[in-house]
This record gives structure tokens, C-alpha cells and sequence, in this order.
């Protein structure tokens, strides 16, 4: 596993933003883990939220491209803090573009805000996790009808490795299937697993054998198989 993957679950982990316990989920499931990109509030946490997309970005679909978009809410500051990433670790200039959940009929008006897209511009989509692919239905159909577009990949956070709405893979894997382009993740679960099994963080064993049995038996009833 790459270092900043590992620094990066130690992030989440810091940030309160990955925790594990018993959580009831919207889908009504009950989970040993959960994730909530919300907690990430600080400066400095954003900050290095965005630095670790922008090398995940690079390393999973290169720096080819002209825009980060991000779907609202919350892939917004996703889009910004993205953007100003990439400037920073590899001196590449992109531009941010988000969508509105209602139109603006005033000011600069339309569905989108920030940079309006451009006929032959090549995106690259950012979200937190994708769980049902429900964003980027809503999303897709708005900026490939705002200009003639190519969308690069969809990178997020975390992939779950849970399986989507059709019951046969992951979600993130399904937006693929769908829609033909790349998907890609900052850690999936697997690494998580992986870094924190047994092995201190912040001073205590988050998973332990029982934690990680409790996993286990959740990805036996949800998780992808292989």
C-alpha cells in the first residue's frame, strides 16, 4: 500500500470521519463502520483533504484534464479544495465547476456555478462515497448538456466495497459499467482493513480480531464477492 494511502486512513481516523461501532445506516443496515465527510471542518483538514485527491487523481487518471467537478452538496468544497490541490503538488492549473440543487434565475443564473463548462473540456468528477450512484445520474445528464465534455474519471474517498443497487457489484463499479468511464478511490475498505488491523492508531487498536470479525460477517451479507 502507497504511503499517503496509509497516512490517509489515519487522517479519516483523526478527523473523526471514519469510526467504528454499531451504526444503522439510511439503507437501514447495520454497520461496524461508518464514514461521515462532514467532520472534515478545519482549515487544515481541508486543506490536506484536498492534497490526498489530487494525488490519487494523478497516480489513477493522470493530470490530463481541465476541470474537477463536484455535485452538490457536498462534492462543492470537494471540487475547490481538489482544484487547489493539484496546483499545488504539480503545478497544474484546473478549473472547479459544481452544480446547483436549484437553478439560479439571477446573477450569473443556470445549474452551475463556478467555471462554465466548455465544448471539448475534460472532467474529472469528485465525490466523498458513492453508494448508490444516485449524484451522478442526477449530475451526468446536467453538464454533458452543458457543453460537449468528456468526463476523465470519478475518484472518491472511500470505496465501501459494498454491493449497489443491482446486487451483482459495487456501486462505484456500476457508475462505470453505466456511464464508461474510470472509477477510482483514495483507500477502499480492504485497505483500511489492512492498515489498522491489530496496529495502533492515535494510540488504540480500532480493529481488533472481534472488530475485524464484525466486518467480516458484514461484507459476508453485503459486500462484493470476488
Amino acid at each position: 500500500m502507497e504511503a499517503y494511502k496509509r497516512e490517509f486512513i489515519e487522517f479519516m481516523v483523526d478527523s473523526q470521519v471514519l469510526k467504528f461501532g454499531e451504526f444503522t445506516l439510511k439503507s437501514g443496515r447495520t454497520s461496524p463502520f461508518f464514514m461521515n465527510a462532514g467532520a472534515y471542518v478545519t482549515g487544515e483538514q481541508l486543506h490536506k483533504l484536498g492534497l490526498y485527491y489530487a494525488q490519487a487523481i494523478h497516480d489513477a487518471f493522470g493530470l490530463d484534464f481541465d476541470v474537477v467537478f463536484g455535485p452538490a452538496y457536498k462534492g462543492i468544497p470537494l471540487s475547490v479544495i481538489t482544484a487547489m490541490g493539484i496546483h499545488e503538488l504539480y503545478g497544474k492549473e484546473v478549473k472547479y465547476c459544481s452544480n446547483r440543487k436549484e437553478e439560479k434565475d439571477h446573477g450569473e443564473g443556470g445549474s452551475l456555478l463556478g467555471h462554465a463548462l466548455q465544448d471539448g473540456e475534460r472532467v474529472v468528477i469528485v465525490e466523498d462515497v458513492t453508494t448508490s450512484g444516485k449524484s451522478i445520474d442526477e449530475t451526468y445528464p446536467i453538464i454533458t448538456s452543458a457543453a460537449d465534455i468528456e468526463v476523465v474519471g470519478l475518484m472518491v474517498s472511500l470505496n465501501r466495497m459494498e454491493v449497489g443497487p443491482s446486487g451483482t457489484m459495487a456501486a462505484i463499479d456500476e457508475v462505470s459499467e453505466k456511464y464508461g468511464f474510470p472509477t477510482g478511490a483514495i483507500v477502499t475498505m480492504a485497505d483500511v482493513v489492512e492498515a489498522l488491523h491489530n496496529t495502533p492508531c492515535g494510540g488504540r487498536v480500532l480493529i481488533d480480531d472481534d472488530m475485524k470479525q464484525k466486518i467480516d460477517d458484514y461484507y459476508a451479507q453485503y459486500g462484493v464477492q470476488a
